[in-house]
């Protein structure tokens, strides 16, 4: 093959990049491409501040890992599909390689793709690709634990090296470098801060994942490297073998919860919007409580330590994720479509998948197997942040309350807001709405 296209979208790296791999060793040039999606820019998706600042540093570090190679990045901005068959004619590509991905939005993009070019799919997203796993008489899990076993089993092949070079078509003149940008991100975006984040977590954080350093809030040891993943600027699995080769089964399991969702939404793409298991929820309109649960103004400590620092970093601690979740489903009987929508405004690590199979988890319609479960807030906290040094991080008005007093919401700071609901009286309400037994 003379020349070929590599279309990035979710990989942007060169280490263990299946699709980027295939093209340089087909062909004996590479344009490699991203399109910035015009279809995705005019989402409320699309206009968080912080992700685009993300992505635009992701995309120059590409660029200059390119550029050393002896390539570069070509960026374009409309339609994807238009943009792609435009620049196989400008260029005469024979073939585009690129990563396959599970969103209903992706699949179709790929679908229209294949009616305009040559397309050439090699999974570069997950450990395990989506499918590739599956119970007998099925397309997919539905139970982790069940999953977790045959994905324990699967082959998985070596990460892939970077390609020696990366030669650019003769009639492609290197265009000018991409921008990172002025805006600022609470994350350095990029391949290069990916692995350096990963290198240094593993060294200084694996070992203590597994004995419950990933439940600590305040010591904030978790990897936080969810949003490098999303991106694609740091394999899957890479990752899962460095960590396999040190002992870190625990972290591995949780990647190995992000492959589950991803197969999850492959087969149910209804579920981005619709109740993977429907309960005959009546779903509360109440939008000064959602407003105050998205400003962290609930009168409950660790949620809104967990909403502002959502607000603030582009992220939030995992075990603070499904503490919030459950107080707007549960306690405010709020729909988990309005607070999955939130998240996507404000995380530089919002997967599709991963949003919305752990929002479904948390309300109790998705996989999880004690559907009706509630988080108690408070003992959440003296659980999870017993000094309170997580809550003071994010809750300035509690800066002078000791760990121990936080957990009496309504006799905290007068600055501070009275409890939006009474913990049982919340919960006796969450159950009679699902008409279960008292």
């Amino acid at each position: 093959m003379h020349v070929a296209v590599a279309l990035f979208t979710r990989d942007l790296r060169l280490h263990d990049n299946p699709a980027l791999h295939a093209a340089v060793t087909d062909a004996e040039s590479v344009l490699p491409l991203f399109v910035e999606d015009e279809a995705i820019r005019s989402t409320r998706y699309g206009a968080a501040a912080g992700r685009r600042a993300f992505l635009r540093q992701s995309l120059a570090d590409l660029d200059s890992s390119l550029r050393r190679l002896g390539g570069a990045l070509v960026v374009r901005r409309g339609d994807v599909v238009a943009e792609v068959a435009r620049v196989v004619r400008d260029v005469g590509a024979e073939a585009v390689f690129a990563s396959l991905d599970v969103s209903p939005y992706a699949r179709e993009r790929e679908r229209r793709l294949r009616t305009e070019v040559e397309l050439c799919l090699v999974d570069g997203t997950f450990v395990v690709p989506a499918g590739e796993v599956a119970p007998a008489g099925g397309d997919h899990y539905q139970v982790f634990s069940a999953y977790h076993r045959a994905w324990q089993r699967a082959p998985v092949g070596d990460p892939l090296p970077p390609p020696a070079r990366v030669r650019l078509p003769d009639a492609v003149v290197q265009p000018p470098p991409v921008d990172p940008g002025t805006a600022a991100s609470p994350l350095q975006g990029g391949e290069g801060p990916a692995r350096r984040r990963m290198t240094r977590w593993l060294d200084e954080h694996l070992a203590g994942y597994g004995s419950g350093g990933h439940d600590d809030l305040a010591g904030d040891v978790t990897s936080r490297l969810s949003p490098y993943l999303h991106l694609g600027c740091l394999s899957a699995r890479e990752l899962a073998a460095e960590a396999a080769a040190r002992g870190g089964d625990a972290f591995v399991r949780q990647l190995c919860w992000r492959d589950f969702y991803g197969q999850l939404l492959w087969a149910n793409p209804r579920t981005l919007h619709e109740d993977l298991r429907p309960r005959g929820d009546h779903w509360l309109d109440d939008p000064d409580s959602l407003a105050a649960w998205k400003e962290g103004a609930t009168g409950y400590p660790l949620v809104d330590a967990g909403m502002r620092q959502l607000r603030t970093a582009g992220w939030m601690h995992n075990r603070a994720r499904m503490v919030v979740a459950s107080f707007l489903t549960k306690h405010l009987g709020i729909d988990w479509r309005e607070g999955a929508r939130h998240f996507f405004d404000l995380l530089l690590d919002g997967d599709v998948a991963q949003n919305v199979g752990n929002w479904q988890w948390v309300a109790g319609t998705g996989v999880d197997t004690r559907p009706n479960r509630v988080f108690n807030p408070t003992a959440q906290l003296r659980k999870l942040d017993p000094e309170g040094d997580y809550v003071r991080r994010y809750v300035p008005e509690l800066a002078d309350v000791p760990g121990g007093d936080m957990a009496s919401p309504g006799l905290l700071a007068p600055s501070y807001p009275a409890p939006l609901v009474d913990h049982a009286e919340a919960v006796a309400a969450f159950r009679a709405r699902r008409r279960l037994d008292p």
